[in-house]
């Protein structure tokens, strides 16, 4: 009964879109195939005279989504991060989508609470307040632990909802499988785009992980100085519940508030972007929804960040090749950024690395030319973003997210100082990271960590080695020996490496 269930889903969906006038909007920022815009408007021209649904107020996609509930409006925000897909001017439309849904009833989320935790509300809570925010996946509550009197912000999934998500989520894989039967349309990847929604939601779905997230990110930033988070109470929380302490500030989005609570804007500009850097390029695990609206100010100055259900990570590597493209475009060494796609094998080998430079160099002087305070690292990761996949290179989905966040980042930034210079804010964090990670010293701590980690494999060489040699006796010819040979050289050279990470770690 599935496949029934998903296509009248689907007509649902087309006619919502149809009926918001979203429908020729989204088409057109997919730059979708002719083929598949007849079919959508042919499917949904009857459903196009049933009247205006939603808001009028809000653009026609945001409409739309939100008028078919919690999945379709999650969906959105997550394609708000990838730009590649829907283009810059949908990605930005979709950031407007409102966390403000209608919560559910009180003694539905006590009950809730009370499944997930093992005890009555009143047990555990002395206070326990109305829904203060509703989201897409979850709502928010104020209370007091009762043991301890301690003040605390109480997260709950909205009932039901891992079911709901799930039929929505195979009706999205089913609209994929149509889509794809179309050769055209494939370019689109559809499936890729629904499995990435998928990740991302599952992950959602389980506070657990976004408890563990918010842990890890307070322990890579607890050195950061201006900067703090809520401390999970993981005694007081579960798969469906995640408690942590409620935190008092003032709204990043409030210039009017923060200036008369007597805070210095220009810093806070500037503090926002540089730890946004650190965290991404030192820690590789950032905050991915940055937005004013999961940040405050705290009484003493400090920036809170909270809402840790959307977090970005990158690998080290990865981190490195960021850091010297930001760090070449600083320098505006074209040359050197380019050379450091091709190192990467971002960019194929056949192409040419002089004219990849000059279309770097086509990238990079034009924003270089404005305004210091008109210069934007969100803008030019974009452009530089077209001009890799001219030149062959694939999507890559967690620098899409970094650029996403980057330009989120930025405009929050200029919220706060207009006249904010990104790249004289951002040089001493990429210089630092450049000094830390790629010259001498990294490179004498890289050779260490290689050779601890061939010397937990010391007790086994000897037998590795044993085993290569004796395979190579059995070898009938001189060739088939030679890559036998060549391990048991490396296997040598791995023992004698472990021993000297041994006597440095003994040391």
């Amino acid at each position: 009964m599935r496949g029934p269930h998903n296509i009248w889903r689907l007509i649902r969906t087309g006619a919502t879109f149809e009926r918001t006038g979203a429908m020729p909007i989204i088409l057109e920022a997919m730059d979708a195939p002719p083929a598949l815009r007849v079919l959508a408007r042919v499917l949904g021209w009857p459903f196009k005279w049933l009247g205006l649904k939603g808001d009028p107020a809000m653009p026609p996609a945001t409409r739309a989504l939100t008028a078919l509930g919690p999945a379709y409006i999650k969906f959105g925000q997550i394609l708000s991060t990838r730009p590649d897909v829907v283009g810059d001017e949908m990605a930005r439309a979709l950031t407007v989508l409102q966390d403000k849904l209608p919560a559910s009833p009180l003694r539905i989320a006590k009950a809730s609470v009370e499944d997930s935790l093992g005890a009555p509300v009143e047990e555990l809570f002395s206070e326990f307040s109305d829904s203060i925010a509703a989201a897409s996946i979850a709502q928010v509550h104020r209370a007091r632990v009762a043991e301890t009197g301690q003040e605390v912000a109480v997260k709950i999934l909205r009932p039901g909802i891992e079911k709901a998500f799930r039929k929505d989520i195979d009706a999205f894989y089913f609209a994929a499988s149509m889509i794809e039967f179309l050769p055209s349309a494939r370019r689109l990847r559809p499936r890729e785009v629904i499995e990435h929604f998928e990740g991302v939601v599952l992950g959602e779905l389980d506070l657990r992980l976004e408890s563990a997230s918010a842990s890890e990110f307070a322990a890579n930033t607890g050195g950061d100085s201006g900067f703090s988070l809520p401390a999970i109470l993981w005694n007081l929380s579960d798969r469906r519940v995640m408690t942590m302490d409620w935190v008092e500030g003032v709204p990043l989005g409030d210039n009017d508030a923060i200036d008369k609570a007597g805070h210095n804007r220009r810093a806070l500009g500037d503090r926002v972007l540089q730890l946004f850097l650190s965290h991404a390029l030192r820690d590789g695990f950032f905050h991915a929804d940055m937005h004013q609206g999961n940040l405050k100010v705290a009484a003493n100055g400090d920036l809170i960040a909270y809402d840790f259900g959307i977090m970005g990570q990158i690998d080290e590597y990865t981190r490195r090749v960021y850091a010297e493209i930001l760090f070449g475009f600083i320098k505006r060494d074209y040359r050197r950024v380019a050379e450091v796609h091709f190192e990467a094998g971002y960019v194929p080998a056949d192409q040419d690395v002089d004219e990849f430079a000059r279309a770097l160099r086509a990238v990079g002087e034009p924003i270089f030319g404005q305004n210091a305070s008109n210069i934007s690292m969100g803008n030019l990761l974009s452009y530089l973003f077209e001009v890799t996949e001219r030149f062959g290179m694939e999507t890559r989905t967690e620098l899409i997210l970094l650029q996403r966040t980057m330009v989120v980042v930025e405009g929050v930034a200029r919220s706060l100082n207009s006249d904010i210079n990104i790249w004289e804010v951002a040089r001493p964090i990429v210089e630092d990271y450049i000094a830390k990670s790629i010259g001498p010293k990294a490179f004498a701590l890289d050779l260490l960590r290689t050779a601890r980690v061939l010397s937990r494999f010391g007790p086994q060489l000897p037998q590795l080695a044993e085993t290569a040699l004796v395979r190579q006796t059995q070898s009938e010819t001189v060739e088939s020996r030679k890559p036998i040979l060549f391990a048991a050289v490396w296997l040598g050279i791995g023992a004698s490496l472990g021993a000297v990470a041994f006597w440095l770690i003994a040391a």
